[in-house]
């Protein structure tokens, strides 16, 4: 039996292509412990990201969320991200750097292919707000 928690239940991510986003995403997730579990979806086991494509939406610039930052769990993580990036042409807003957030907080922004900012983050000494 599931134990319900507090929390984010889903991600849900709109793109213009999903076999290009699949892909995208599937070449960095796998180093950081998420796992491709359908052909439409991705989850750590506790939180599932989805991706719907949809076709003729025109982006836009809004308000909202500005970034979708997941955890590395290891420095070395944030870097294997960044070669494969790197490799596949993918523009890099910054990093892979240390940021003074925390100490020893090491990250990497980037672009999907739709434009969404992403952020691959290790943060050993991030203070929980709890």
């Amino acid at each position: 039996m599931n134990k319900l928690q507090y929390g984010i239940n889903h991600i849900e991510f709109w793109v213009s292509d999903l076999e290009t986003s699949i892909t995208f995403y599937n070449s960095f997730l796998t180093f950081i412990g998420w796992k491709q579990i359908s052909n439409v979806s991705f989850s750590n086991g506790t939180i599932v990201i989805y991706f719907m494509e949809m076709k003729g939406i025109e982006k836009t610039k809004s308000l909202g969320m500005r970034h979708l930052c997941f955890q590395a769990m290891k420095k070395k993580e944030v870097d294997q991200v960044n070669d494969v990036l790197v490799t596949a042409g993918t523009r890099i807003i910054r990093g892979p750097l240390t940021m003074p957030y925390s100490k020893d907080y090491y990250t990497i922004d980037f672009y999907d292919p739709d434009g969404q900012v992403i952020e691959v983050a290790y943060t050993p000494n991030a203070i929980s707000a709890l």
